[in-house]
């Protein structure tokens, strides 16, 4: 069913939500992604959309997904389509498996424009903006799909013009757009002004606000850094005292996603709203429980030990009745067909710290922040200004330590300053870069700091926090041959080492994970947020490698730039070395460094 005839046909003032997913990057992901969508689906979200990867690299997952989703799960799904970069065949193929799957829902986008495209040829589509995409799937499939657009209450990242971005939009609709999802805000004011000038030009499509919940402070701050979203101060400052504690973090999130929601219900008469799940469940559930729009853990429990009962059913507001005739009601109910005991017993919040790339490879969440991958996110103009034009590996070493030192802001693989806990191996660091070991991510060792320690500290209070050193780091073959021949001397090691293709050293004698942070808190299990493992570094090292091809794309091909960032991207290593003595916090740097 098209999602615009299901927002027509709903009653007035009746509230709504959507749900946003992105294509794991595992295979167990994926398939730990399918029971959660299960469990999510009898929430009654209107629909659920999926997002494609940067230049269409997740087409046949995401396609996967869509279907499973339809089909399987009962939910009516859209799919994002973007066009940039993308060759109208996998555009025509994807529309064509959306079609035969049963699927009328596609959220035209542009995506992201191909790096360093002034000097790279992008594929020969004719798709340059979603407008051409719109228009396009109009001409080629009439009105079979219902097709979304994106817009942005703050103007696109990529425009200065607010006025242009509106009339853009406004082309779209007119161009056959029958609704608009919006980018993420955390200001309702920004959102209810921009609706207003979208009115007052003559947009009359349904417009659904984007909401996500706050899952964790570092990867909140990389999107919003990313997306160019403002943030109020009383925002950033409720955050700043807490933003050790994920768990506090998470709390937050979902009040104050309750609170711009209930804003824009109560004082604006918005009605639905479409939730950015980063693959999460818990604060999904939590924020529609306490909106009112979906039975408490309470009611559910209830309602499954009498799910025998046929004339039992719960409505999407969260309101249990009973038919005296048993007949069924008319209201959105839950039906118990097919229902597996995971509805209630299952957990849903066993991958909740961290979302990003050091959490566990089997989480649906694993490696993102956002859903649209990894890509140097930054305008060219900037990009070039921070790196310069490299010619030589000494060029590239004092990037390096420019980055460590604080004196440039940002490198591809790191989009943020380093933070504070660095600060204590920051000389270190700057020795191994000095040496040619481009660090990319490490920690200090750490035995026992309080979990509300200023620096090291994270979770809640009353706990202790624990860390195992650990350096990732783009090395040459040689010095990676001489350090791992140290490594064979210490018991204390374990390593990951990869190329850009399929070159791969271990000493790890199995493929189980390696915590390398722990915590002990009062009345919890040990909580174990940060994990190394074998198939998490392999999937991780793809997306490395990548980011040396989107770097070499800001410069001419076979300009001196590119032919080094070539070089070093296809023939340099990427090494992951835990050291597991975090009794002695000096030990990983004798193996880099030697003894002083």
């Amino acid at each position: 069913m098209k999602i615009i005839d299901k927002l027509v046909n709903l009653p007035p003032g009746q509230p709504f939500y959507s749900f946003e997913y992105f294509p794991p990057k595992t295979e167990e992901g994926l398939a730990n992604l399918y029971d959660r969508l299960k469990r999510m689906s009898y929430l009654n979200p209107l629909f659920a959309s999926f997002t494609w990867g940067a230049g269409g690299s997740t087409i046949e997952r995401t396609s996967e997904m869509c279907a499973i989703s339809q089909s399987g799960f009962g939910l009516e799904t859209c799919m994002h389509l973007t066009c940039t970069n993308v060759n109208r065949d996998i555009i025509k193929e994807a529309l064509n498996d959306a079609k035969d799957n049963g699927i009328q829902n596609i959220l035209a986008l542009r995506g992201d424009p191909p790096r360093g495209q002034e000097y790279w040829s992008s594929c020969d589509s004719g798709f340059n903006y979603a407008l051409d995409l719109v228009k396009f799937i109009r001409r080629e499939y009439g009105d079979y799909f219902c097709i979304g657009v994106a817009g942005y209450p703050e103007g696109h990242p990529d425009s200065d013009d607010k006025q242009q971005d509106l009339r853009f939009l406004k082309e779209k609709v007119d161009a056959g757009a029958d609704f608009i999802i919006t980018q993420m805000f955390f200001d309702v004011d920004i959102f209810v002004k921009w609706e207003k000038e979208c009115r007052k030009i003559g947009i009359t499509v349904p417009i659904i606000p984007g909401i996500m919940p706050i899952q964790g402070y570092n990867s909140f701050r990389r999107i919003i850094n990313l997306c160019k979203v403002y943030v109020p101060s009383s925002i950033l400052n409720a955050l700043e005292p807490i933003k050790h504690d994920d768990q506090a973090v998470k709390d937050y999130g979902v009040q104050l996603a309750i609170t711009m929601i209930s804003t824009l219900r109560q004082n604006y008469s918005v009605c639905g709203f479409h939730l950015c799940t980063l693959n999460l469940e818990k604060s999904v559930r939590l924020i529609l429980e306490e909106l009112g729009l979906v039975p408490t853990e309470e009611q559910r429990i209830q309602a499954f030990n009498n799910r025998r009962r046929s004339s039992l059913f719960l409505y999407g507001n969260g309101i249990i009745k009973e038919e005296p005739d048993g007949s069924v009601p008319a209201a959105r109910p839950i039906i118990w067909k097919n229902q597996g005991a995971d509805y209630v017993g299952r957990s849903e919040d066993w991958d909740n710290f961290p979302n990003g790339r050091f959490g566990s490879s089997k989480s649906p969440a694993f490696g993102e922040v956002d859903g649209y991958g990894g890509t140097v996110k930054i305008p060219v103009p900037n990009a070039l200004a921070y790196w310069n034009y490299p010619t030589t590996v000494a060029d590239i070493t004092q990037l390096f330590m420019d980055y460590i030192s604080g004196n440039t802001p940002l490198l591809p693989w790191s989009e943020e300053p380093l933070i504070a806990e660095t600060d204590a191996i920051r000389v270190k660091l700057l020795q191994l870069n000095q040496l040619g070991f481009w660090t990319i991510s490490s920690q200090p060792a750490v035995n026992g700091a309080r979990s509300d320690d200023p620096v090291f500290g994270w979770g809640p209070r009353g706990g202790y926090v624990y860390q195992k050193a650990f350096v990732e780091c783009f090395v040459n073959e040689e010095m990676l041959k001489n350090l791992l021949e140290k490594v064979k001397e210490s018991p204390w090691i374990t390593y990951y080492a990869a190329t850009c293709g399929d070159e791969f050293r271990t000493n790890v004698k199995d493929d189980s994970p390696t915590a390398v942070t722990w915590g002990v808190f009062p009345g919890k299990e040990i909580v174990q947020p940060t994990i190394i493992e074998e198939v998490s570094f392999k999937t991780w090292k793809e997306e490395a490698f990548a980011l040396w091809t989107e770097w070499e794309h800001l410069y001419p091909p076979g300009s001196p730039s590119q032919q080094l960032l070539n070089h070093i991207g296809n023939t340099w290593w990427l090494l992951n070395l835990v050291h597991h003595n975090y009794i002695e916090p000096g030990a990983i740097w004798e193996i880099f460094l030697g003894t002083d």
